[in-house]
């Protein structure tokens, strides 16, 4: 089961990365007005990314990735607030809460998730010895 999670986060985080590089500018209305050149901010947040979800295929670096991915996921939720807060449409859903409420409240899953998938943490499915 975690090798199958690990690879499907390494798949969510990539794809992310890449439009992170290759289309910053669709981030800016959601950057909170006190991150200083959010453009290169956002093309790092990208880097990290693609960092992270390259480390988690590797043995060697997966537990530092999957412990830096899930300080990532800490990071980067002011700026989901504040999408969420400034009631931006999403997808072209009638209700943007139908994605931002979700959202909010998965992203403490998501940092248990980097870290169980980076082999950090073994909670809730602690390995039994044999």
């Amino acid at each position: 089961m975690r090798t199958g999670m690990r690879w499907l986060l390494a798949l969510i985080y990539a794809v992310a990365g890449v439009i992170h590089v290759s289309m910053p500018t669709v981030f800016l209305p959601v950057m909170p007005g006190w991150v200083p050149a959010p453009v290169p901010v956002i093309l790092f947040t990208g880097a990290c990314e693609l960092a992270g979800a390259a480390g988690l295929m590797i043995p060697r670096t997966r537990r530092l990735a999957g412990l830096m991915l899930g300080l990532y996921a800490v990071c980067v939720f002011p700026a989901n607030v504040k999408h969420a807060l400034s009631g931006a449409t999403v997808f072209g859903l009638p209700n943007p809460w139908l994605y931002h409420g979700p959202r909010l409240l998965l992203q403490p899953v998501l940092v248990w998730w980097a870290l169980y998938a980076g082999d950090a943490i073994d909670w809730p499915f602690r390995r039994t010895e044999q």
